[in-house]
C-alpha cells in the first residue's frame, strides 16, 4: 500500500487529538454578508471521535468559486448537492 494513502487513512484529528479521520461526506455552509450557500454530500474526511470535518483544498476552492458565482447572480440563499467538477 502507498505510504501516503496509509497516512491519510490513519490521520489523527488535529482538534481532539484522539480520533482517526476517515472518508465520509459533509454538509458545508458558506456565509458572507447576506448570502448563504449550503452544499450537501461534500467529500470530506471526518473524525470518528469528535466529528470534525476536513475538506480537501481542491474541493474547498471549487466551493468558494461557486459561492462567488452565486454572489454575482444576486442570489441570497442557495442549497445544492455537491457535484465534482
Amino acid at each position: 500500500m502507498d505510504a501516503r494513502v496509509y497516512e491519510e487513512k490513519t490521520m489523527k484529528c488535529v482538534i481532539c487529538k484522539h480520533g482517526e479521520v476517515m472518508p465520509g461526506a459533509a454538509t458545508v455552509t458558506l456565509e458572507r454578508g447576506g448570502l448563504t450557500m449550503v452544499v450537501k454530500h461534500v467529500p470530506a474526511r471526518i473524525c470518528e471521535n469528535c466529528g470534525e470535518e476536513y475538506v480537501d483544498e481542491e474541493i474547498a476552492s471549487g466551493l468558494f468559486k461557486t459561492a462567488e458565482e452565486m454572489a454575482r447572480s444576486g442570489a441570497q440563499v442557495d442549497v445544492r448537492e455537491y457535484k465534482a467538477a
